[in-house]
């Protein structure tokens, strides 16, 4: 064993020492769409005398911090995003309306002197005229109090809580603590209050809690005039119930907000779906992993079997990788995972393919020569693919949020894993392996001594695609009408997270007929809801935004036609963030296209990169075109498979290019549609055999991953077959288009 191969195999153990420790002590951190739960995102907006942003928003967090810690839920997660937005996980919590009231309120707590009662309502919580410290709200029974200023807030309270009083039989009541200032500012209002006989409303005061009159108890006899309540403690008392009680105490310890907030998204994923989504994607992986390994096994033999082991080991690495980062795992990601054991096949194939190729060139060949060429000869190719794979998983981490930023994380740490499963694990066992002298004597055992029946076929065919490349963009040209009819036609279905409204998922006990549910909604007064069905017994419900009570009555009437309607999915997004999200996704696609055309003319030439993002242009509206023809939903986790179709698309021009700028260099004078139909011969094995791969995975996904993942895993066969099309039969003929107007024209003249 020479020194370098040595070198590579103490760092594959080292690395795959770690990966087994890491995987058996750390635990991945689950997103909500996989353990169940809420997520709210919450705007802070500006109020008359203070302004959003950076610091008003931080201390709005901490304020929420408290009040989540007092609602008991456990490992919650608050992050600051951007200026003015607050992200919150709530693992476990299916009630996003209690969360939401209690984030929500302002909870401006005062306590004001009852002046008297006020004939009407009508200018209730207004100043009244030429009293402009004087309000008037109705008290708890209705009756309408003329209220004084405020003489204490909730910054005056030292700590509230919720009790109980089982021998008064008075229920559940809130009893409060002032400290500082505020002991000697209750015992003057309590004084003042006591000044006024039993039964005026004057010897009342009112606990006002965000413009609303809480409690209004009248001063207990037993107080003396001018001297009050001294030990600065008081209750509030009301037809309170314990989750009442406890949710204002909770929110007078907590404090009021700096400003107040609005939810412009909410999300709440029942645990049995994201189980559900776990153990589906848990298969896919076993199975289309399986069937992988058993299609390359049957292709390059003994290679094959060590290209299977090194999967095993990627998928180690890679998830050790997402446990050590502390990276969430959410349910695209979840997919993404999966998907990149079909893409991490590729740089292994690349290899092999290129060790054949030295093999079958060679006057006196040997496998280990051949392979060690093949290792250094796919390299570049190895490194540009994976390169712009990077970029679309870079874009998704930067440019989107939510779930689809958890695929980006995934797919990245998915790229780099495979390349050191490819490069160094994989390398490893192979040149140990051909090393044998078993091994050595029997050459065809390992696959590499066989040119394998593809490229056999092509050799004996010698096809010349690029004579006529007007042809294949014609046939292009015709994908993109036909595709673009349909948007023009069907329309692009847009998604709740890019257009706003309501989301609502439902399990029923059996299925349901969508139409009838859409009529009686539409008889409720929800004529615009989408209805459609989501499985077996499954139902899906999209409308405008919703409030609480109109969310439920929703619910009703599905329940009433389903008999039971368990809520798995519930997804809120606001206008504003839905129009938001809608032109990030715009931004997203159009700095992918550019960041993939500077990279690529960086690498070659300009007329390959301009070729490379034409052809992915065509695959984009190739693959919105189908979507729209079969009604499919655009949304997030569309754009995912959309950015990922990008990154796979360019792989196979980077290769074809690749070869390209490889043969141009060995032979020059040669006419360009020669040396692509010749790069096209050579490369087209490597193709097909990573296509099959991922092939195999992504239908292991539709079939299996539910329907959480059916248009993710069908977005992405799409984009499989219209890519390995594109990236031969569409960036090669632009190519060479493109290189003949590129290049001087002769003079012409009479000689």
């Amino acid at each position: 064993m020479n020194r370098s191969l040595r070198v590579r195999a103490l760092l594959a153990l080292a690395v795959l020492a770690l990966a087994l420790y890491i995987a058996v002590t750390v635990p991945v951190r689950l997103g909500l769409d996989l353990r169940g739960g809420t997520q709210l995102v919450l705007e802070t907006r500006s109020t008359p005398t203070t302004d959003t942003g950076r610091e008003a928003t931080d201390r709005t967090l901490e304020v929420l911090r408290g009040r989540i810690d007092g609602l008991g839920v456990a490992e919650p997660t608050l992050v600051r995003s951007g200026e003015n937005r607050i992200i919150v996980e709530l693992p476990g919590v299916q009630d996003p309306k209690r969360a939401a009231d209690v984030l929500g309120r302002t909870a401006q707590l005062a306590f004001h002197p009852v002046l008297g009662t006020a004939d009407s309502t009508e200018e209730a919580s207004r100043p009244l005229p030429k009293r402009p410290r004087e309000h008037v709200l109705p008290d708890e029974s209705g009756t309408p109090l003329r209220l004084g200023a405020a003489a204490l807030t909730g910054a005056d309270v030292k700590e509230a809580a919720a009790r109980f009083d089982q021998q008064g039989g008075a229920g559940w009541h809130v009893t409060v603590d002032f400290e500082g200032d505020g002991r000697a500012g209750w015992a003057r209002l309590t004084g003042e209050a006591a000044c006024h006989p039993a039964g005026d409303p004057a010897r009342r005061v009112a606990i006002v809690l965000d413009d609303k009159v809480i409690s209004s108890p009248q001063v207990d006899p037993s107080v003396g005039c001018r001297t009050g309540i001294r030990d600065g403690a008081t209750q509030i008392t009301g037809s309170f119930g314990p989750e009442e009680a406890r949710e204002l105490s909770l929110l007078v310890n907590g404090g009021a907000l700096p400003v107040p907030v609005e939810t412009v998204e909410q999300r709440t994923v029942g645990p049995t779906l994201g189980a559900q989504a776990i153990t589906a994607s848990a298969w896919a992986a076993a199975i289309g992993t399986a069937l992988t390994s058993l299609f390359i096994i049957g292709v390059y033999r003994l290679m094959g079997v060590l290209a299977a082991v090194g999967l095993l080991c990627y998928g180690l690495v890679s998830y050790a990788a997402l446990a050590a980062l502390g990276a969430t795992l959410t349910l695209p990601g979840l997919a993404g995972f999966v998907l990149a054991i079909g893409m991490a096949v590729d740089a292994n194939v690349l290899v092999f393919e290129r060790a054949r190729e030295e093999y079958a060139a060679r006057r006196r060949p040997s496998t280990r020569s051949a392979l060690s060429a093949g290792f250094r000869n796919a390299f570049s190719a190895i490194a540009d693919s994976n390169i712009t794979t990077l970029i679309a998983a870079a874009l998704l981490f930067f440019l989107a949020s939510g779930p689809v930023r958890g695929f980006g994380v995934t797919l990245g740490i998915g790229v780099l894993a495979s390349m050191f499963s490819a490069l160094v694990i994989t390398r490893v066992l192979a040149e140990v392996a051909v090393s044998r002298p078993r091994v050595r004597r029997r050459p065809r055992l390992t696959g590499i001594a066989t040119t394998g029946a593809v490229r056999d076929h092509l050799t004996r065919r010698s096809p010349r695609l690029m004579r006529r490349p007007h042809r294949w963009l014609a046939v292009s040209a015709a994908a993109l009408v036909l595709a673009g009819s349909g948007i023009a036609v069907r329309g692009i279905d847009l998604g709740v997270e890019f257009t706003g409204g309501r989301l609502i998922e439902y399990a029923t006990t059996g299925p349901v007929d969508p139409d009838r549910v859409r009529t009686a909604l539409a008889d409720a007064g929800f004529p615009r809801a989408v209805v459609q069905s989501s499985g077996g017994t499954g139902l899906t419900v999209r409308t405008d935004p919703l409030t609480n009570a109109e969310e439920t009555e929703v619910t009703g009437t599905v329940r009433d036609l389903a008999g039971r309607a368990d809520k798995v999915r519930d997804e809120l997004v606001g206008p504003s963030l839905g129009e938001e999200l809608r032109r990030g996704a715009l931004i997203a696609l159009a700095v992918a296209l550019g960041a993939q055309f500077v990279y690529l003319a960086a690498r070659f030439r300009w007329v390959f990169g301009t070729a490379a993002v034409v052809a992915l242009a065509h695959d984009v509206v190739i693959l919105v075109g189908v979507f729209a023809w079969l009604g499919r939903p655009v949304d997030g986790v569309f754009l995912a498979a959309l950015l990922t179709v990008i990154g796979y698309s360019v792989n196979d021009s980077v290769v074809l290019f690749d070869r390209v700028r490889e043969l141009a260099r060995r032979t020059p004078g040669t006419a360009l549609p020669d040396i692509t139909d010749r790069a096209i011969v050579q490369t087209l094995p490597r193709t097909v055999n990573t296509g099959m791969g991922a092939a195999f995975i992504l239908t292991a996904l539709a079939v299996l991953g539910g329907s959480s993942l059916t248009d993710f895993a069908l977005a992405l066969l799409i984009g499989l077959v219209v890519g390995t099309y594109s990236s031969v039969l569409t960036a090669a003929p632009v190519a060479i288009r493109l290189h003949d107007r590129s290049r001087p024209r002769q003079p012409s003249g009479r000689t």
